[in-house]
Protein backbone atom coordinates (compact mmCIF):
# COMPACT_ATOMS: atom_id res chain seq x y z
CA UNK A 1 0.00 0.00 0.00
CA UNK A 2 2.79 2.45 0.91
CA UNK A 3 6.53 2.70 1.32
CA UNK A 4 6.25 4.55 4.64
CA UNK A 5 8.03 2.48 7.26
CA UNK A 6 5.59 3.17 10.10
CA UNK A 7 2.58 1.84 8.15
CA UNK A 8 1.94 -1.81 7.39
CA UNK A 9 0.47 -3.17 4.13
CA UNK A 10 -3.04 -2.29 5.27
CA UNK A 11 -2.12 1.26 6.28
CA UNK A 12 -2.14 0.59 10.02
CA UNK A 13 0.50 2.27 12.16
CA UNK A 14 3.13 0.02 13.69
CA UNK A 15 6.55 0.18 15.28
CA UNK A 16 9.21 -0.84 12.78
CA UNK A 17 10.88 -4.18 13.52
CA UNK A 18 14.61 -3.49 13.76
CA UNK A 19 15.56 -6.90 15.17
CA UNK A 20 17.36 -7.95 11.98
CA UNK A 21 19.39 -4.75 11.63
CA UNK A 22 23.04 -4.67 12.69
CA UNK A 23 24.22 -2.54 15.60
CA UNK A 24 26.20 0.44 14.29
CA UNK A 25 27.52 3.71 15.71
CA UNK A 26 24.98 6.42 15.02
CA UNK A 27 25.01 10.16 15.62
CA UNK A 28 22.69 13.04 14.76
CA UNK A 29 22.95 16.82 15.15
CA UNK A 30 19.99 19.21 15.13
CA UNK A 31 19.71 22.95 15.55
CA UNK A 32 17.17 25.64 16.28
CA UNK A 33 16.96 29.23 17.46
CA UNK A 34 14.97 31.41 19.81
CA UNK A 35 14.81 35.10 18.88
CA UNK A 36 14.18 37.67 21.60
CA UNK A 37 14.66 41.24 22.68
CA UNK A 38 18.18 42.52 23.29
CA UNK A 39 17.22 42.90 26.98
CA UNK A 40 16.30 39.22 27.30
CA UNK A 41 19.41 38.09 25.43
CA UNK A 42 21.61 40.23 27.69
CA UNK A 43 19.97 38.81 30.84
CA UNK A 44 20.56 35.26 29.60
CA UNK A 45 24.14 35.99 28.55
CA UNK A 46 24.96 37.81 31.81
CA UNK A 47 23.18 35.30 34.06
CA UNK A 48 20.84 37.94 35.53
CA UNK A 49 17.46 36.37 34.65
CA UNK A 50 15.25 36.11 37.74
CA UNK A 51 14.79 32.34 37.39
CA UNK A 52 18.53 31.70 37.50
CA UNK A 53 21.07 30.29 35.05
CA UNK A 54 18.92 29.93 31.94
CA UNK A 55 21.60 28.23 29.86
CA UNK A 56 22.47 25.60 32.47
CA UNK A 57 18.85 24.67 33.07
CA UNK A 58 18.07 24.60 29.33
CA UNK A 59 21.06 22.35 28.68
CA UNK A 60 19.94 19.86 31.35
CA UNK A 61 16.35 19.98 30.04
CA UNK A 62 17.54 19.16 26.52
CA UNK A 63 19.61 16.22 27.72
CA UNK A 64 16.71 14.89 29.78
CA UNK A 65 14.33 15.27 26.83
CA UNK A 66 16.62 13.29 24.52
CA UNK A 67 16.58 10.45 27.04
CA UNK A 68 12.75 10.43 27.04
CA UNK A 69 12.09 10.79 23.32
CA UNK A 70 10.44 7.36 22.99
CA UNK A 71 7.88 8.44 25.61
CA UNK A 72 7.01 11.58 23.65
CA UNK A 73 7.08 10.53 19.98
CA UNK A 74 4.76 7.66 19.03
CA UNK A 75 6.47 4.64 17.45
CA UNK A 76 10.00 5.78 18.41
CA UNK A 77 12.26 3.05 19.73
CA UNK A 78 13.76 3.62 23.20
CA UNK A 79 17.50 3.93 22.71
CA UNK A 80 20.51 3.51 24.99
CA UNK A 81 22.07 6.91 24.35
CA UNK A 82 25.83 7.03 24.75
CA UNK A 83 26.08 10.82 24.48
CA UNK A 84 23.90 13.90 24.39
CA UNK A 85 25.51 17.34 24.14
CA UNK A 86 23.83 20.73 23.93
CA UNK A 87 25.78 23.70 22.55
CA UNK A 88 24.28 27.15 23.20
CA UNK A 89 25.41 30.37 21.52
CA UNK A 90 23.96 33.65 22.78
CA UNK A 91 24.09 36.73 20.57
CA UNK A 92 22.46 40.18 20.76
CA UNK A 93 19.00 38.96 19.72
CA UNK A 94 18.71 35.33 20.76
CA UNK A 95 20.16 31.91 21.39
CA UNK A 96 21.07 29.23 18.87
CA UNK A 97 20.98 25.69 20.22
CA UNK A 98 22.66 22.66 18.68
CA UNK A 99 22.03 19.19 20.07
CA UNK A 100 24.12 16.10 19.34
CA UNK A 101 22.85 12.62 20.20
CA UNK A 102 24.78 9.38 19.80
CA UNK A 103 24.23 5.66 20.33
CA UNK A 104 25.38 2.28 19.19
CA UNK A 105 22.20 0.64 18.09
CA UNK A 106 19.89 -0.63 15.38
CA UNK A 107 18.09 2.63 14.66
CA UNK A 108 19.05 6.28 14.37
CA UNK A 109 19.03 9.13 16.86
CA UNK A 110 17.59 11.91 14.71
CA UNK A 111 14.44 12.20 16.82
CA UNK A 112 16.50 12.38 20.00
CA UNK A 113 18.58 15.27 18.65
CA UNK A 114 15.47 17.11 17.39
CA UNK A 115 13.64 16.57 20.69
CA UNK A 116 16.66 17.75 22.67
CA UNK A 117 16.99 20.99 20.73
CA UNK A 118 13.23 21.66 20.86
CA UNK A 119 12.99 21.23 24.64
CA UNK A 120 16.16 23.26 25.14
CA UNK A 121 14.56 26.18 23.30
CA UNK A 122 11.23 25.77 25.10
CA UNK A 123 13.07 25.88 28.43
CA UNK A 124 14.83 29.10 27.45
CA UNK A 125 11.42 30.57 26.64
CA UNK A 126 10.00 29.44 29.99
CA UNK A 127 12.89 30.86 31.97
CA UNK A 128 12.99 34.23 30.16
CA UNK A 129 9.30 34.87 29.45
CA UNK A 130 9.08 37.39 32.29
CA UNK A 131 11.47 39.59 30.29
CA UNK A 132 10.05 38.94 26.78
CA UNK A 133 6.81 37.06 26.11
CA UNK A 134 7.19 37.71 22.37
CA UNK A 135 10.16 35.39 21.85
CA UNK A 136 9.90 33.16 18.79
CA UNK A 137 11.28 29.67 18.27
CA UNK A 138 12.12 28.51 14.78
CA UNK A 139 14.49 26.89 12.38
CA UNK A 140 14.45 23.52 14.17
CA UNK A 141 16.01 21.04 11.76
CA UNK A 142 18.34 18.13 11.37
CA UNK A 143 21.89 19.11 10.42
CA UNK A 144 23.61 15.72 10.10
CA UNK A 145 23.15 12.03 10.73
CA UNK A 146 25.69 9.26 10.49
CA UNK A 147 25.49 5.48 10.58
CA UNK A 148 22.92 2.92 9.65
CA UNK A 149 21.76 1.41 6.39
CA UNK A 150 21.00 4.75 4.72
CA UNK A 151 24.48 6.05 5.52
CA UNK A 152 25.49 9.61 6.24
CA UNK A 153 23.36 12.68 5.54
CA UNK A 154 24.15 16.39 5.79
CA UNK A 155 21.82 19.38 5.39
Amino acid sequence: MTNLTHLDDTGAAHMVDVSGKPVTAREARATGRIDMSPEAAAAIRDGTALKGDVLAVARVAGIMAAKRTAELIPLCHPLPLTRVAIDLVVDETGVTATATAATEGKTGVEMEALTAVSVTLLTIYDMAKAIDKGMTIGGVRLLTKTGGKSGDWRA
